[in-house]
């Protein structure tokens, strides 16, 4: 009962937006304890786990909400802290200036208060003041020349330390004489001055020495610290970075690309200098500045920056031409480096990777959409010498192709055409797959689709049927090798069946798994329980195998009904004729339904060979074959027109060749078990109608036709005889039979047609 509470306030929890369910922990009365024990009362260790997964969801959530939103206002938090930056010196200057002005004040405020002392004190006072003239300003002008003469001897000698340790000393005694007045305020505001021009003399000699090619490492870092020091972090910090890059510049004139640099080498050593020296330059930012909010974003645009000059050096010297002509593999293996390489940064808080993959994303997608249409016209230029005749792969696959793949490819029988293609299609989804990209997967499983789509209409264009005007070169559609004979139409069956229902899925694995978000290692291609994306992509692939299955099947059914004048094998007139004759006819089903069961014998033994494995295809193959011969005429209104008319019925004999026909098709569709319960039922249909047309003329049906036995043995009789298994040498062989008479030019003519 706790269960099924807890799993309903999750499933109400599920359709919560994302604000909704994150109400409960921003209130300020929040209380974790009472909030687990009130969700998790009184339930089973399961229900605790299931309550733990509810909140681990929230968890990544609520993460990814907060990636989404410090993105969308990261450029706000960039100008604000730069703003924040510029106020905090202006207020430091402002200090210094109230500073300034206070000791100015206070000098005149103790020249006032001397001035307007009693006349009795004049004379003491003109007495101390020749006194301090006399004794003073020698004492204090040794000590400040000393003081000044030592600062530029520690400034000459770059001994940074010891002289921020007398600047520091100077400071302090400034202070005590402030407090206890034993200098002049004169002497004070000289000395305050020395110490501030000199700190500025120490603070642009360490500047200079930040920008010096010849400073290493831990000099910079010393140098910096100083400035720091001194009061000038905010510049310290810009050297800084300006002295990693002017560094990162040296280094990338030795990296110069040339004609004989390959393209992954030179953008593997190139990330390589760049995102070292950004992490470099981030350690030193956190070292010495720690993580204060103006030098955390300073560091981060910097960082963001030099990604975008070394994304725009990788796209013109390695990026921008293999886009444009198509070559998918250096595009996608160039962005995985860099992509991996500012992936080593996310731990030190810098986000790189998405800069990244925003700069490249339009050249992959440039790149994809170039592959796919080379694919398509590649495939479309060897589809118009192929021969369609099936072998195994003459091409290797990469050598850091799957193992298995290779194994299983290698087994298969395809056309040249539907190797290259299935190649073509294997290196691209390999090459977009590395990468791992959602929307860049989404976009290259529909391009496969796509290419797949258009394959199939190349199969289709071979096909006989589509050998006209329409053909020809100029027009619309492609120039394909003619699939002549029935072996060659078949393997056109045999390409589209393997890649759809086995090739393509197993080659789009990795980016069904990107999509859903799964690693593709755990998932086995073969098993019955895949995934949502797989099995939507396999009903797509088998939808256009199907369209070409039809036109297979509407060709040879029009073979066997349109005569080469225009004319049709299956008409009414047929049947209705027989009973003009008055002679009882030699009982045989007609030659169009003999060439039916020839030709369906002949592609099912083709079938047999070519469909190793999918039975089911072939199968499915005579069974559509056999049900669009019979809907040709069951829905030909003029068919029936002409049956059921009054001026010429359909007499008893029409009516019996009709019958034995109809029973003659359901007994080799049976007994080759590609018998559809619909095909059955129309033709039980049909034959029904043609009863009932007779009967309508006043004639019995039922008195006129022989026993259900009679037409099957008659038609099993033509399925051997058709076979050439029948014996006419057995003495036991009934005379009486109704194909006793069958003359041998009737079977020789079925043969002689039956093998065109």
């Amino acid at each position: 009962m706790a269960f099924s509470s807890m799993q309903g306030s999750i499933d109400f929890d599920a359709e919560m937006t994302l604000s909704d369910k994150l109400k409960v922990f921003k209130s300020n009365n929040f209380n974790p304890q009472s909030y687990f024990h009130s969700n998790s009362g009184g339930t089973t260790e399961k229900d605790i786990r299931q309550l733990c997964m509810h909140l681990e969801r929230l968890k990544k959530a609520s993460a990814e909400e907060m990636r989404k939103s410090v993105y969308a206002n990261y450029a706000s938090f960039i100008r604000t802290s730069r703003e924040i930056s510029d106020l905090e010196g202006e207020l430091v200057s402002l200090k210094n200036l109230l500073s300034s002005r206070a000791n100015i004040i206070h000098g005149i405020a103790d020249g006032v208060r001397i001035e307007s002392l009693p006349d009795g004190t004049d004379h003491a006072r003109e007495a101390a003041d020749l006194e301090f003239e006399d004794s003073e300003p020698p004492k204090y002008d040794k000590w400040l020349s000393q003081f000044m003469e030592k600062i530029e001897v520690l400034l000459a000698e770059r001994r940074i330390d010891e002289a921020l340790a007398i600047l520091d000393e100077g400071e302090v005694l400034v202070e005590e004489a402030r407090e206890t007045k034993s200098m002049t305020i004169k002497a004070i505001l000289s000395l305050e001055h020395s110490i501030m021009v000199n700190r500025q003399k120490l603070a642009d000699q360490l500047a200079d020495a930040t920008c010096q090619a010849s400073t290493n490492g831990f000099e910079l870092r010393a140098a910096v610290q100083s400035m720091k020091k001194i009061g000038d972090g905010p510049r310290a910090h810009t050297l800084l970075l300006k002295s990693h890059q002017q560094k990162l510049h040296r280094n990338m004139q030795s990296l110069q690309p040339s004609s004989t640099t390959y393209g992954p080498a030179y953008t593997t050593a190139l990330a390589h200098l760049v995102f070292s020296t950004i992490a470099q330059a981030s350690n030193d930012s956190l070292t010495i500045f720690d993580d204060e909010p103006a030098f955390t974003s300073e560091l981060v645009t910097w960082a963001v920056n030099q990604t975008l000059a070394f994304a725009q050096l990788i796209k013109r010297n390695v990026v921008a031409t293999p886009a444009a002509s198509g070559c998918l593999r250096i595009v996608a293996e160039c962005i995985h480096i860099c992509l991996g390489h500012s992936l080593l940064l996310e731990d030190r808080g810098l986000a790189l990777w998405p800069t990244v993959l925003n700069f490249f994303k339009p050249f992959l997608e440039q790149a994809l959409t170039t592959t796919l249409k080379k694919i398509d016209l590649c495939t479309a230029a060897l589809a118009a010498s192929e021969d369609w005749s099936l072998c195994h792969s003459p091409i290797a696959g990469r050598s850091w192709g799957s193992a298995s793949a290779s194994m299983v490819t290698s087994h298969q029988k395809l056309s040249n055409t539907a190797h290259r293609f299935h190649t073509m299609i294997q290196e691209l989804c390999e090459d977009i797959g590395s990468l791992e990209i959602l929307h860049l997967s989404e976009q290259a499983l529909e391009g496969v689709l796509q290419s797949f789509n258009a394959y199939v209409s190349l199969l289709v264009n071979a096909l006989p049927s589509s050998m006209d005007a329409d053909n020809l070169e100029g027009s619309g559609r492609r120039i394909v090798g003619m699939a002549e004979t029935e072996t060659q139409q078949v393997a056109l069956l045999a390409n589209a069946v393997l890649l759809a229902d086995e090739l393509l899925p197993r080659a789009t694995i990795k980016l069904c798994s990107t999509i859903r978000g799964d690693d593709p290692q755990q998932r086995d291609p073969d098993r019955k329980n895949r995934p949502p994306e797989q099995r939507e992509l396999k009903k797509r692939l088998q939808r256009s195998v199907e369209q070409l299955r039809d036109s297979f099947c509407r060709q040879h059914a029009l073979e066997l009904i349109v005569t080469e004048d225009g004319g049709v094998h299956l008409s009414a007139e047929m049947y209705i004729s027989m009973d003009e004759n008055k002679e009882e006819p030699e009982w045989f089903p007609s030659p169009i339904y003999q060439e039916l069961f020839a030709k369906l014998t002949r592609l099912g033994s083709i079938a047999s060979d070519v469909f190793v494995g999918r039975e089911r295809f072939a199968t499915i193959l005579l069974m559509r074959l056999t049900e669009t011969v019979i809907l040709w005429f069951s829905e030909d209104q003029n068919f029936w027109d002409e049956i059921e008319g009054a001026q010429r019925p359909l007499g008893p004999l029409g009516l019996q060749q009709f019958y034995l026909d109809m029973e003659f098709v359901i007994l080799f569709a049976s007994q080759g078990r590609y018998l559809s319960r619909n095909l059955h039922q129309v033709m039980k249909n049909v034959i029904a109608r043609a009863i009932e047309a007779v009967k309508a003329n006043n004639i019995d049906p039922y008195s006129v036709l022989p026993e259900d036995e009679w037409f099957a043995d008659v038609a099993q009789i033509a399925i051997k005889m058709l076979l050439g298994q029948a014996n006419f040498d057995n003495p036991d062989h009934d005379i009486t039979s109704p194909t006793a008479s069958m003359s041998a030019r009737s079977v020789s003519s079925v043969h002689s047609h039956g093998s065109q």
